[in-house]
């Protein structure tokens, strides 16, 4: 018997943000976060030290996954952000930046804790306030009528994954190609209370460019070669249809393995079990091709004799198909995946395609599976293509992303502004509606008027490091006293005196970037937006001013160049807060070390 060792108490680390080591760990974590968020963000490379396959990224699902550390406070940021992204697809980074500079500018405040907390959460219910009224600067309402909006939603997503590098018409065309696809799945004509949205099934190929990236109406299977040139299925794809279509989710292989393990006793004369088992899938052969069956096909294997028997009487056999192939087959042609061959098949089982051809998509040959008309069939096929393995994993990563936020606009058809804007504008707003309010909310919260514009100002800053994050090359950010729009001068153009409190357009001449950071606002106003823009450095102290709206008429006003998912910014802001404020409130941390 092994000698039982003593149990260890329990390690209790007391105020743990007090922790020097802790906080270097957060720094970091901020580091790493900080350093992948945008288009133009700086990729990661995640591997373990054995070797292996290594990852390159800058998307907050796949670091995180990948992320692991022994600290707590960590580990609920971690947990809290990974949450975030499996609802929503988005915004992942935008949570985690925003969390950690809450707790970073709440420490070099100085703020009590409790203090910071009922900060938080005013500010907070004023940003989401503002964000839910009408007259909001940050929402840009979608036209789902119109492509514009929705290929611009769907290209910013595209473009914040810079694993995938893409060039402009690379990004403008897989941009076009996903709300094209998502498009394809909207059912027409729905008239119940609830609408079943159709499924995008993507088929990868590696070593072709960009741009031969294409969407298909109905689904696009990879069957080998032989079955494709065989004279069975010319007898299919040449003629018109539609075509009856049995779909099989059992193994019909006839291995008797796949009965379970265990050891079979066949009594002496008995039959020999495979040729029972072998009867049995002829019959079920038989039963197809009498109920004028054309298509026949199996998640798994087919036994090569019935598959022999099928396409003698002119059925075209498909075999491992796989699982992620059946819900949308299921989905696009009414069929049930059948889940036995013992019994007869119900003829409310079998299902229908239009019709079925050959399709070359680069050095692929796939069998095309024309949708039914009826039931309106809301599945189609996305071929994405890239040059590398790599780069094309985060290309269909981003357009998965990409789709869930189209899907998120078409419940709430709003956008909000991106390029940092709407960290600004917030910021800007927060700012001036607090420092007005700042006597009686005080008062209200039970906080010192100075306490309170402590916190403000860092909830303010906080919302500004989201937009400085940004620029990773050095530059300039501003924002402008009129519009609160968020503004990046590259490094190099900028006048190198960094105190400057107010700079005139004049004074910047053609150094001043021609828009804002979401395309909306130009340099150059027209008269209807007023006099001249003037700016001030991001991240400073400006005097509390209230945002103005761009007026004019909206067929010749600039559109909006960047735009992020208001569903997921909105989750995402309010989960920032919240696992901050949690953060800030652990004065204990209880670990057990056995």
């Amino acid at each position: 018997m092994a000698r039982l060792s003593k149990k260890t108490p329990s390690v209790c680390t007391d105020n743990p943000l007090s922790k020097s080591e802790v906080n270097r760990k957060i720094t970091l974590m901020r580091e790493i976060l900080d350093s992948s968020f945008g288009p133009n963000g700086r990729l990661k490379q995640i591997h373990n030290n054995v070797g292996g396959h290594v990852l390159t990224t800058s998307t907050s699902s796949s670091l995180l996954q990948a992320f692991y550390s022994s600290e707590p406070l960590l580990k609920l940021i971690n947990a809290s952000i990974l949450n975030h992204v499996s609802r929503f697809s988005d915004c992942g980074l935008y949570v985690g930046i925003l969390c950690l500079s809450l707790i970073k500018h709440v420490q070099e405040s100085d703020l009590r804790p409790s203090v910071a907390i009922s900060m938080n959460k005013h500010l907070l219910e004023l940003c989401t306030s503002y964000l839910k009224h009408e007259d909001c600067n940050c929402k840009v309402t979608i036209d789902l009528g119109s492509c514009r909006s929705l290929v611009t939603l769907a290209r910013s997503v595209i473009s914040s994954k810079p694993g995938s590098m893409l060039t402009e018409k690379e990004k403008q065309h897989i941009g076009t190609l996903t709300v094209h696809a998502f498009l394809l799945t909207v059912p027409d004509g729905e008239t119940s209370d609830t609408v079943r949205l159709g499924r995008t099934v993507m088929v990868a190929m590696e070593g072709q460019s960009v741009l031969d990236s294409a969407v298909f109406h109905g689904l696009l299977v990879d069957v080998p070669d032989v079955l494709l040139h065989s004279i069975h299925a010319e007898r299919i794809t040449l003629r018109p249809g539609p075509f009856r279509l049995a779909l099989f989710s059992v193994s019909l292989s006839g291995d008797l393995s796949a009965l379970g393990k265990g050891s079979l006793e066949v009594p002496s004369g008995a039959p020999d079990p495979e040729d029972v088992v072998l009867e049995q899938l002829l019959g079920l052969g038989e039963q197809v091709v009498n109920n004028q069956v054309d298509v026949f096909m199996c998640q798994r294997v087919i036994h090569p004799v019935l598959q022999q028997y099928l396409r003698k009487h002119g059925v075209l056999v498909i075999e491992r198909l796989g699982i992620a192939l059946i819900d949308p087959i299921v989905q696009m042609t009414g069929a049930q995946a059948v889940a036995s061959y013992q019994t007869p098949i119900s003829p409310e089982a079998y299902g229908q395609v239009k019709g079925i051809c050959v399709r070359t998509v680069g050095p692929r040959i796939l069998l095309h599976l024309l949708p039914p008309e009826e039931p309106a069939s809301t599945i189609c096929t996305m071929v994405v293509c890239h040059r590398n393995e790599t780069m094309l994993n985060e290309l269909k990563s981003a357009i998965q992303k990409a789709e869930h936020v189209l899907r998120l606009t078409l419940r709430d058809p709003v956008a909000l502004l991106g390029g940092g804007c709407t960290e600004t504008l917030l910021a800007a707003y927060c700012r001036n509606k607090g420092t007005s309010e700042a006597m009686d909310a005080s008062s209200s919260m039970g906080v010192s008027r100075s306490e309170y514009l402590l916190g403000l100002h860092a909830f303010c800053l906080s919302l500004e490091s989201v937009a400085l994050a940004l620029d990773h090359d050095g530059g300039t950010s501003l924002i402008d006293l009129t519009h609160a729009h968020c503004w990046y001068i590259p490094s190099g153009q900028a006048p190198q005196s960094g105190t400057l409190p107010l700079v005139e357009t004049s004074q910047w001449g053609n150094e001043a970037p021609p828009t804002c950071g979401c395309g909306i606002v130009e340099r150059r106003t027209r008269p209807e937006q007023g006099m001249g823009l003037e700016w001030t450095l991001l991240n400073c102290r400006y005097p509390p001013f209230t945002p103005t709206p761009l007026v004019g008429d909206a067929t010749s006003a600039p559109q909006p160049r960047v735009l992020d998912s208001f569903t997921a910014k909105f989750n995402a802001l309010q989960v920032a807060v919240e696992t901050a404020n949690l953060i800030l409130g652990i004065r204990f941390i209880i670990q057990d070390v056995n």
